[in-house]
Parts: structure tokens; C-alpha cells; sequence
């Protein structure tokens, strides 16, 4: 399935009607229904809905100047080291940036929605991520359906018989991107490039992405054209002014990339976590059981703003970043069978990405590679054919 192609419809909210219906009482016809997230929402503490202005303006302040910092380092060091470090400190804010970017593309960062509008255009820039592009898939598309099959584009699983259906070069590039150092590739061909850059949208949003593709496009090229010229006139070598613009922007886009690539893939893809057909599928299934809670070492929430403990940003996207340990602890104090509160640990993504090649719809778990071709009723079609 295209996410551009797709026009799902419904309210801004990914949870529909939950905003209404958390703020007063919902009709007795749909009240606590199976597979419902109201019982979820009224535990939410009325504190994690706060978003002062001047709080979401400290974090956006903050990332702005680190990033400008860390690029005019990158603009005046050519030393390897001090690159390699810079080049880290790029990946983490230019991600803390995009959460930002995200946390006002939910309307949770502000109550303005202009203001959230505007910051969470500008937030965006340094990743190259297409606002309006990032608001239909992510927030109508990813949020609505989580984990649904068919509909839910990020990280969607194959099945064996689509896996055996791939050419060779299909099967390899399912292999590299589907593994722990492919998370970027993965992330910038299948997402970045084409639901964002490329996809055909829905009619009523041609208008808004196209317009946002063209403002990112003007930036990419405006950005690198000008570093281009500096580093022609200050090192007159057109070699060492390409490396100019390929130090400053593209290696940190790269970086960023294999950060939230990965970021999504612990998200919503463990041994742990099941994705549903739509027939079993419910609002609990896919934001409470379809992702998880994972603790950072302590200082990393400083550039990940949060964006780690996810359960009780899909429960509900009106919870600003800075609040969601608040209304994650409420949720897991309730839910404690249901809810994945671990340790964010490295070696667990690399655990995951051996463990979750493709899936089984009918039986609901992940297999390996090697678990999925092994397959009696695989082995007896290889044999027939």
C-alpha cells in the first residue's frame, strides 16, 4: 500500500473522537466498546495536557542554537576528529529538532495552531522532511492504524509468499534494510524518498504537500548551492567544495535517517509486539499492545525529547513530549499485563532485527529468514516448482 495513496478519512486526531470524549462523556452507544481507548484516557492525569508556550519555545530555542552551533563547527574544522564528533552531535539534534517538529505537527507542542504550523515547518528543515507530507502519513495514516495490516506503512512486515515473490535484488534489499545497519536505508528509500519526496497524495492535499515539497526542495538546493560557492571560493578545488556541502548537510541527513529509522523500528517491531489483519484489529490493539515504553540512559531524553516512551503518545497525540513519562507511568500503573516498559538497550534493536524478518498474518508472530523458507508448505512448493 501507498501512503500517499491512501485517503483515509476522519478527524485530525488519530484516535478520532478520543479528544471529545476525554474532555466530557461520550454517548452511551459507544462508551468503553471493545477494543476502546476511553478507559485508557480517563487515567490520564489532566497535568500531562499542559503545554505552556514558553516551555515548547525553551525546547525549540535550545535545539536551534545547538544545530547552529554544531553547523558552523562543521563549516570551519576540517580535522577528522572534531567532524566525527560534530557529525554525532548533528544526528541527535537534528532528531531532537524533528521531534519538535512532530510534537507541533500533533498540535501538542502549543495551543496556536499557526504557531504550531509555523515551528513545526521550520523544525523540520535540517531532516529535509516535507511538513504537510509528514502530517497525512504519520498522523492520518501511522496513528490511525498502527500495526494494521495493509494500512500501516511504516515498518510493514512482509508475509513468506511476498518475500518469495521478490526478485533477487528484492530479497537483498529486503535482507540489508531489514537489518540493524539498514535502518537508514530502509528508512530514506521506503519513507523518506517515496512517501514523502515522490508519492502521489490524496486530492484534497495535493495542494499543501506540493507546496511543501517545493519550499524543502528550494531549501536543499539553496543550502548546498551556497556552502558549494563558499567552499569553491575558499579552497578553489571544486572536489574539496563539494565536500563542503556533503560534510555539513547530507552525512548529519544520512546520520539522522539511521536514527529514526531505528527509533520506529523499536517502536512498533518486536517478537513481542503482534500486528493484527483488519478483522481483528482494534484502537487497543494498535496503540496499546503496538508499541512500547523504553527508558533511556539518563541526559539522552535531552535530545530525544521522550519520544522513546510511545505508548502514551498513541494513546494520545495531545500529550506534549515533555509530559508523556507523567501519563506514561498513570497508564502502567493501570495496565501493567499490557504494557512493554523496558530498558532502551542497543543489543535489544539488533535482537529484534534477527528475530522479525517477515510475519505470519494467520498465526500472528514473527520468523526468521530461515524459519519462514523452512516451512513445510514452502519446502513442498519449492519442491513442486
Amino acid at each position: 500500500m501507498s501512503l500517499l495513496d491512501a485517503s483515509p478519512t476522519g478527524s485530525a486526531s488519530p484516535t478520532g473522537s478520543a479528544p471529545a470524549e476525554a474532555a466530557g462523556e461520550a454517548p452511551a452507544a459507544t462508551r468503553d466498546k471493545p477494543g476502546s481507548l476511553l478507559p485508557v484516557l480517563r487515567i490520564i492525569p489532566e497535568a500531562a495536557y499542559d503545554n505552556p508556550t514558553w516551555k515548547g519555545m525553551a525546547y525549540v530555542l535550545r535545539d536551534t542554537v545547538i544545530y547552529l552551533a554544531a553547523l558552523a563547527g562543521l563549516f570551519v574544522f576540517d580535522n577528522i576528529f572534531v567532524v566525527l564528533a560534530l557529525w554525532v552531535v548533528m544526528a541527535l539534534v537534528i532528531s531532537g529538532l524533528f521531534v519538535i517538529g512532530h510534537d507541533a505537527a500533533h498540535e501538542a507542542l502549543f495551543k496556536s495552531k499557526r504557531l504550531n504550523s509555523v515551528v513545526g515547518h521550520l523544525a523540520m528543515f535540517p531532516s529535509w522532511h516535507v511538513y504537510e507530507g509528514w502530517v497525512l502519513g504519520h498522523n492520518r495514516v501511522h496513528h490511525k492504524f498502527t500495526v494494521r495490516q495493509g494500512m500501516d506503512f511504516v515498518w510493514h512486515p512482509y508475509t513468506t509468499e511476498q518475500y518469495r515473490h521478490l526478485s533477487s535484488f528484492g530479497r537483498l534489499r529486503h535482507r540489508i534494510e531489514w537489518s540493524w545497519f539498514g535502518a537508514g536505508a530502509y528508512y530514506t528509500r521506503e519513507i523518506w524518498w517515496h512517501k514523502m519526496m515522490v508519492g502521489k497524495p490524496p486530492a484534497r492535499w495535493v495542494k499543501a504537500i506540493r507546496r511543501d515539497r517545493w519550499i524543502i526542495f528550494a531549501w536543499i538546493v539553496a543550502t548546498n548551492a551556497a556552502v558549494f560557492a563558499i567552499g569553491l571560493a575558499r579552497y578553489g578545488s571544486v572536489i574539496d567544495a563539494l565536500w563542503l556541502p556533503i560534510k555539513m548537510f547530507v552525512i548529519p541527513f544520512l546520520l539522522f535517517n539511521f536514527v529514526i529509522g531505528s527509533f520506529v523500528h523499536v517502536h512498533h517491531i518486536s517478537p513481542n509486539i503482534r500486528w493484527w489483519s483488519g478483522r481483528e484489529w482494534t484502537k487497543f490493539r494498535g496503540q496499546m499492545e503496538g508499541t512500547t515504553i523504553l527508558r533511556v540512559a539518563p541526559g539522552l531524553n535531552f535530545f530525544f525529547h521522550w519520544i522513546m516512551i510511545h505508548i502514551p503518545h498513541h494513546v494520545d497525540v495531545r500529550i506534549p513530549m515533555y509530559n508523556l513519562e507523567l501519563a506514561a507511568d498513570a497508564i502502567r500503573d493501570a495496565y501493567p499485563d499490557v504494557v512493554h516498559d523496558e530498558r532502551l538497550r542497543f543489543r535489544d534493536f539488533i535482537n529484534n532485527t534477527k528475530q522479525c524478518k517477515l510475519y505470519d498474518f494467520e498465526e500472528g508472530h514473527w520468523m526468521t529468514y530461515n524459519e519462514a523458507l523452512a516451512r513445510p508448505e514452502v519446502v513442498a512448493d519449492d519442491a513442486a516448482a
